[in-house]
């Protein structure tokens, strides 16, 4: 170790491949009654603090794997969010859940948890992200489309803008359900959001709207890999800033993309020429997980950001080297699905849930390196034509009327067959109204309006 200190020392290892070769599972943490969807652990690292479709919230010496903690939310859906406010002796716990609702857990010195609502979204609130640093102020995102604010010393909610859909250079009037909200820890003034469409956008927080309820304000700059700007049918579940603003995002049945600031479109990406954006750096992709099923998280992991972690719908935590994109380690982590993957702020240790109702500790445990696994090709080709068999298909309007028109020709050949040996005009008649048949040919138009396909 040299003249090293010892905190100093074991950040600096953490990063070693070899390390990072030799994690295994250290343990697992039992108590929750419902998938686990939501990790973290406090600043010091000693302790973990977990959500679940149980509406509980339990805190976790994962070291010793016990259970320190547990108290009913008061949320009455799935806990989708927690989080520890610094600075509070680990003894204010904020959450969201599908109710719409975020709410406060405050720790009492006998150990009772007094919780109350702080406020509400219409819809899901999936993400929030604390002020780096702050033990009062955080964000919410909710399905709504709206980004509140939170400050602790007020209990009050404000709602700092609503987020909308780029058309023709512009906002549009309709707003994009919020998925992922992530704050700039070099940076906290800068914010990006992930929504239902393929554009991360970052907003600055000083230029957000007092009052929200008539405006939708414009990013600084907005993040899509180039091949997804023209498609309609992905959207964004996770997102990551690394400790130098390199932002992280995870794409719904796409593949995971990490973006430098420079490779940025602008506030409006629509209005970029083409032969500019061909000259604009793509981002690196990292391959062979599947996000599809439920909404997976995406992280950093090392002492400066050495590697990039994901949970999978095969079962599996995948990590990558961030330079590169080589795949390092892949390890079952759910017999099912897994969902999320959280770092140790200081150690090599990680955390994961997913469909299964306990977390797991990742540790380097191991005495020997452990390698990929034999059929490590065959995940991630399963993955891959997985992605590709589910990926969506446009159906233009003349796609719909030609579907519509063969219909209506099978089904018209279909009573003529059945008119040859019908005995009475009744059981036609039956059929017709059935089947939806016109009577003439004038009403197909009408029929393909009330056709609903999806």
């Amino acid at each position: 170790m040299g003249l090293s200190r010892p905190p100093a020392f074991a950040r600096r290892i953490s990063a070693s491949e070899v390390l990072v070769k030799q994690i295994d599972l250290y343990g697992k943490l039992n108590g929750h009654d419902g998938c686990v969807n939501t990790i973290q652990f406090n600043s010091a690292g000693d302790h973990l603090v977990s959500g679940s479709d149980d509406q509980e919230v339990k805190i976790w010496n994962w070291a010793t794997k016990t259970l320190e903690l547990s108290y009913p939310s008061g949320h009455y859906d799935n806990i989708f969010q927690v989080k520890i406010m610094p600075f509070t002796d680990d003894r204010r716990i904020v959450t969201s859940a599908a109710d719409g609702q975020v709410r406060l857990g405050q720790v009492k010195e006998n150990g009772e948890v007094e919780t109350k609502r702080l406020g509400k979204h219409q819809g899901r609130v999936h993400n929030l992200a604390v002020e780096p640093g702050s033990p009062y102020i955080f964000y919410s995102c909710g399905e709504d489309g709206f980004v509140q604010h939170f400050d602790l010393r007020s209990n009050s909610a404000r709602k700092l803008f609503c987020c909308s859909s780029f058309t023709e250079n512009k906002l549009s009037s309709s707003s994009l359900r919020l998925n992922a909200l992530v704050i700039d820890p070099r940076n906290p003034n800068y914010f990006a959001l992930g929504v239902s469409d393929k554009y991360a956008r970052v907003y600055d927080i000083r230029k957000c709207q007092r009052d929200s309820s008539s405006n939708s304000d414009k990013p600084v700059n907005t993040f899509c890999p180039h091949h997804l700007i023209e498609t309609q049918d992905v959207r964004i579940t996770s997102l990551a800033f690394s400790n130098t603003s390199e932002l992280l995002v995870s794409y719904n049945d796409e593949l995971i993309y990490l973006f430098q600031k420079n490779m940025g479109l602008g506030p409006s990406p629509l209005s970029i020429p083409r032969e500019d954006l061909q000259k604009l750096e793509e981002p690196q992709a990292y391959v062979g997980h599947r996000n599809s099923q439920t909404v997976k998280g995406v992280s950093f992991f090392g002492p400066h950001d050495e590697y990039i972690m994901s949970g999978s719908d095969c079962g599996h935590l995948f990590i990558w080297k961030k330079k590169g994109a080589q795949l390092v380690r892949l390890m079952a982590g759910d017999r099912h699905i897994l969902n999320q993957v959280e770092p140790h702020p200081n150690l090599p240790v990680i955390a994961s849930s997913g469909i299964e109702k306990n977390i797991k500790v990742w540790a380097p445990v191991s005495s020997d390196v452990v390698p990929l696994p034999h059929n490590v090709q065959e995940i991630m080709e399963s993955n891959r034509q997985g992605r590709e068999e589910h990926s969506r298909v446009t159906l233009t309007p003349d796609m719909i009327m030609h579907v519509l028109r063969l219909h209506r020709r099978q089904a018209l050949s279909y009573f003529e067959r059945r008119n040859n040996r019908a005995d009475n005009d009744s059981d036609e008649e039956d059929e017709e109204a059935y089947f939806g048949i016109p009577g003439d040919a004038s009403s197909e138009e009408g029929n393909s309006n009330e056709c609903n396909i999806s």
